[in-house]
């Protein structure tokens, strides 16, 4: 839904002016109790510099009410086989002077910022938050864990690299993590080729290391539950997924379950429930 002319940067504009028409609506109450859209994420160009500012503006003016920030992606990877789904195509955008100028202009209007990478690049996110220590940052996707192509049948070393960079980012505590993503056939599993899908028990036990993992170095209170609808739809069902999401956090308090379903969501997107 973005603006199909007028300049380029402003075009991401559309798709929050688009989505912010259909949280009126559900706001409405005619369409049942859910109130879809409660927060509002759209996209600008990190790299405009602080040129960037009269987008964020655009994008506040299109949704005064919901708007909290932004997503960009900067997956980058060397090798062929990968996809670089960022749509700016450039190795070390985290890292330059153009990007964190960026950066300090969303954290100036009190935005944040959802990073979507590559394993490979989660030391250059901790260095990225230290440079930026006033924005709010969500990680998406457990950080981006590659299990194909160059990166098959290599978990010792992949696992490690990915573990490694979780503990990095997690130090910084300005990093929020979605627990999620995990049915992106790169991720490695093989639910997506299944003539009878998985379960919620078998999905729980195969996600159960990975997202633990993640828990322990944010803590709850750093962790969200993401569906990544409709994404994962590849490889499991929306319902199936959940009840694999409350199977694997079956060992954790009342407290630190609330968090990760409901309590760091509202307070990382400052939704008013």
């Amino acid at each position: 839904m973005y603006r199909a002319d007028g300049p380029e940067e402003m075009r991401p504009v559309g798709e929050v002016e688009f989505v912010q028409g259909l949280a009126a609506a559900s706001a409405s109450g005619l369409y049942g109790p859910c109130r879809a859209a409660a927060a509002i994420v759209g996209h600008a160009n990190l790299n405009l510099g602080e040129r960037v500012e009269p987008v964020l503006q655009a994008l506040q003016a299109a949704s005064p009410n919901r708007f909290r920030g932004i997503r960009h992606a900067v997956t980058w990877d060397p090798h062929p086989e990968i996809e670089n789904t960022s749509a700016h195509r450039m190795k070390g955008q985290l890292a330059t002077d153009n990007f964190r100028a960026g950066a300090r202009v969303l954290a100036g209007m009190g935005l944040s910022f959802e990073a979507w990478m590559y394993f490979p690049q989660l030391p250059e996110l901790a260095d990225f938050a230290k440079a930026v220590p006033d924005l709010t940052i969500i990680l998406n996707h457990i950080g981006g864990l590659l299990r194909v192509g160059p990166y098959a049948i290599r978990d010792d070393e992949v696992l490690t690299t990915w573990r490694n960079g979780i503990a990095a980012v997690a130090e910084c505590p300005n990093i929020n993590v979605k627990l999620g993503g995990i049915g992106m056939p790169r991720t490695g599993f093989d639910w997506h080729t299944r003539t009878t899908p998985a379960g919620s028990e078998e999905l729980a036990s195969d996600m159960a290391p990975l997202m633990n993992y993640c828990i322990e170095q944010f803590g709850p209170d750093r962790c969200m539950f993401e569906s990544n609808f409709p994404v994962d739809k590849v490889s499991f069902s929306y319902n199936v997924m959940y009840n694999a999401f409350k199977r694997l956090s079956s060992g954790y308090s009342t407290a630190e379950r609330a968090a990760m379903f409901h309590d760091t969501a509202t307070r990382v997107y400052r939704i008013d429930l």
